[in-house]
């Protein structure tokens, strides 16, 4: 067994806290649903809302994904997203979500669940 002295501890912490951030993305989307839902998001969602489990939305008014579920059911999205989303703020754009995309996407979101 190799042992660490206390001043090494540190930057094993640190490298470690590395490591889990750089994988979050990959370790919240495990199934290529929810991989695809997460490409989604990034393309389309990430310039306002915040979509990993870490960080703040870059629009200030826009809720982070990984909170949403706090707020109401996932589930009460997927209507919303087949539909059209219309916001009540005219930053966000109205889009519609096809049901390939409406799978991947919910399948993403439902990965903040506990």
């Amino acid at each position: 067994m190799v042992r660490k002295s206390s001043r090494q501890l540190p930057k094993l912490v640190i490298e470690l806290g590395a490591i889990v951030l750089c994988a979050g993305d990959s370790a919240l989307a495990q199934s290529p649903a929810e991989r695809r839902g997460l490409r989604f998001a990034r393309l389309h969602c990430a310039q306002c809302h915040a979509i990993v489990a870490v960080g703040e939305s870059p629009l200030t008014i826009a809720p982070p994904f990984r909170t949403l579920h706090l707020k109401f059911p996932i589930e009460s999205l997927r209507r919303r997203l087949a539909e059209g989303i219309v916001a009540d703020h005219p930053t966000m754009p109205q889009f519609r979500l096809d049901p390939d995309q409406l799978a991947d996407v919910m399948a993403y979101l439902q990965t903040f669940e506990p």
